[in-house]
């Protein structure tokens, strides 16, 4: 869970680390935001929500029968309007999976946001990198994939693969509830996507940066195209050192910029992979993208330790800028998520946000576009911005240089160069 820290930039604050000195990661996954916060508190939508309320309308049964059945049809009434006003993600659901009607964007969402196609056009393999084991990951994605109406992907037909910081079948790290649910958001986001991408799930032992960075290395020599990291911590002293674990060249590499607000964040620091910053996306009823807001909650600025990339220009910080790109993170407009593990003490549909969300969208979309082979680091999306939504409005705190922490025409911080109008910019 990633609790918000202050607005003003805390570039050089010390990292998590533990007593043996070691520094360790946190999952950049939001369930709701709330009070300037980024908490890990549930937004589930499953069955428990309609026992609860038949509960309630039958304890009152006796005396207020006839009110309280007409208050639960005018609600009905009150959410099916809603519905209809608002998108959800059942468009693309089978008949069969309708009535769970998971809250969040679904693949037909996604796509039709950012004028995506559904399928890669050549075979591409996407690494998930994440810390622990989850455990049921292979079922909740087919879960996912049934209720969406996405091929199916399983170990048996040669589409998922599941691997520890080693790149070994066994033995596979001690389960984590957060992590889990973690690993099928991003998952889950990069097969919603790329519907015909390949998945290699790379389990690190622990959320230790080195053990992040080692899996990260794995996925490079198992032959992904593409990797994605939803991991951060605060930057740090040292951190250059452990950036050439992303310098895997003909590799498209993603890191979320964080949920803390304005500031930076590492492995997003890196010059070597392309940093991903949040927003809040309004799409209408045909899966149109409507509006695109910087995300209040998405992290961004100016690095403190690592040097300007020759692929940047923004003349308010001298050393490298955070994002580069952005899509949607803001819980409020989520995507839908299933996890069986369980945190928080539920299971089933999740709605969720952070740029633990944007860094698979992105990952995603560098393999729909399919020419990682010729990708330069985070250089990309710099040379080819007119194919890009600029995002102009929102803000994540206050800075010196405004553009760090305020959208704006062109480059800015919370959004980067902007969001994907397509696959053309990766």
């Amino acid at each position: 869970m990633l609790i918000s820290g202050t607005a003003a930039q805390k570039a050089a604050t010390s990292p998590t680390s533990s007593s043996s000195g070691a520094i360790h990661a946190r999952p950049a996954l939001c369930l709701s935001a709330q009070s300037g916060e980024c908490k890990a508190s549930v937004a589930a939508v499953n069955t428990k929500a309609h026992k609860k309320a038949k509960k309630s309308c039958a304890t009152k049964a006796r005396k207020h029968t006839k009110k309280c059945l007409a208050q639960a049809r005018k609600k009905a009434a009150q959410a099916r309007k809603k519905a209809k006003k608002k998108p959800d993600s059942t468009a693309g659901l089978n008949a069969n999976s309708v009535s769970t009607r998971p809250a969040g964007y679904g693949p037909a969402q996604l796509r039709g946001a950012y004028n995506l196609p559904s399928a890669a056009a050549r075979s591409q393999t996407i690494a998930i990198v994440t810390a622990y084991d989850s455990p049921n990951i292979e079922a909740d994605l087919s879960v996912y994939s049934k209720t969406f109406s996405l091929p199916a992907c399983t170990s048996s037909n040669g589409c998922f693969r599941k691997v520890n910081g080693a790149g070994a079948k066994t033995p596979l790290p001690s389960p984590n509830a957060l992590w889990a649910l973690e690993t099928s958001l991003d998952v889950e986001a990069a097969r919603a996507v790329c519907t015909n991408c390949t998945i290699l799930l790379v389990e690190a032992e622990s959320s230790s940066v080195n053990d992040l960075v080692a899996a990260v290395d794995t996925a490079a020599k198992l032959g992904a195209d593409v990797i994605s990291n939803s991991w951060v911590v605060n930057e740090f002293r040292g951190e250059t050192s452990l950036d050439s674990h992303f310098n895997h060249p003909g590799i498209a590499i993603t890191a979320a910029s964080g949920d803390a607000g304005y500031g930076v964040k590492w492995p997003a620091a890196s010059p070597y992979v392309t940093a991903v910053g949040g927003t809040t996306l309004d799409i209408d009823g045909s899966n149109t993208r409507v509006s695109e807001t910087a995300w209040e909650q998405g992290s961004s600025g100016c690095s403190a330790y690592e040097s300007k990339p020759t692929w940047q220009s923004d003349a308010g910080c001298a050393q490298r800028t955070v994002p580069d790109v952005a899509a949607v993170a803001n819980p409020d407009t989520g995507a839908a998520v299933y996890d069986s593990y369980g945190y928080s003490g539920q299971r089933g549909w999740f709605k969720i946000g952070g740029t633990s969300l944007a860094a698979p969208i992105v990952a995603a979309i560098y393999a729909l576009a399919g020419n990682a082979d010729t990708v330069v680091a985070g250089s990309y999306p710099y040379a080819h911005a007119t194919s890009l939504f600029d995002v102009s409005v929102g803000t994540n705190g206050t800075c010196s240089s405004s553009y760090l922490c305020s959208a704006a025409a062109g480059y800015d911080g919370p959004t980067g160069l902007g969001t994907p109008a397509g696959a053309s910019a990766f």
